[in-house]
């Protein structure tokens, strides 16, 4: 990332953001919750990629150079916190429920809230959601190691690829002992769980752009529509064809 801009201040407020859309890197000296009440939204950082449909939110430290990217037409709501709720030093996923939703909607929304006791009474309530929120397993590390960099850059340019481990040390001109040790130190999983969260990051981002589920599940890799609906209902809580409805 160059040209990083730094911001005194993690801003509140809501930006609309086109497919393809994003803000570039940045950081700033405050936290911040990044919600998109419509659409999907990534941030990446140095470490890696965290993803976000309409039921999470990315939690993003002070200090942390990042960078947003918009996919589907996106209602991105940026909530700046000078307290951390969450105790956390590094950037995570959240689950939002419905109250948590709505306090981050009405924080960051057009219609004047009266008042800076109004306005800290909202913010007490929402961080105390925070505190409750459960964390998702959505990260997709970045690996430094150059042979297992090689293996994911090849899956993220063909997610559906099935090959073993064995067949992409081989390509990568190592062993798939030593591979499978370098996803469980550098990406913290195993290979297979990094295919599948890259998998279901890649399917995020089909279905914002609007591709129908069927042809989601096929680029991505699963055998079926069917499997691929469950493992998305048990990741994100409701069905693919929702959120591409939504």
């Amino acid at each position: 990332m160059t040209g990083i801009r730094h911001l005194s201040e993690a801003p509140t407020g809501r930006r609309a953001l086109a497919p393809g859309a994003g803000i570039d890197a940045h950081r700033h000296d405050t936290h911040q919750i990044v919600h998109a009440c419509r659409g999907v939204i990534s941030v990446t950082t140095g470490a890696g990629t965290w993803v976000a449909p309409a039921n999470r939110a990315i939690w993003v430290p002070a200090g942390t150079v990042h960078e947003h990217r918009a996919h589907g037409d996106t209602d991105l709501r940026l909530v700046g916190l000078t307290d951390n709720p969450l105790g956390l030093d590094r950037p995570a996923v959240l689950t939002v429920g419905p109250l948590l939703r709505e306090l981050i909607v009405a924080y960051t929304g057009d219609a004047a809230i009266t008042g800076d006791g109004e306005r800290a009474r909202l913010l007490a309530v929402l961080l105390d959601q925070l505190r409750s929120a459960p964390e998702q397993p959505l990260h997709l590390p970045t690996a430094r190691d150059p042979r297992l960099a090689a293996v994911c850059a090849a899956l993220h340019r063909d997610p559906a690829d099935d090959s073993t481990l064995a067949r992409f040390a081989a390509l990568a001109g190592t062993s798939d002992r030593t591979l499978a040790r370098l996803c469980r130190s550098e990406l913290g999983m195993t290979f297979p769980q990094w295919r599948t969260q890259l998998r279901l990051h890649h399917a995020l981002l089909l279905l914002a752009d609007g591709l129908p589920v069927t042809a989601v599940a096929h680029r991505c890799g699963w055998a079926s529509a069917s499997a691929f609906i469950d493992v998305f209902r048990r990741a994100f809580g409701y069905t693919p064809g929702r959120l591409r409805r939504s």
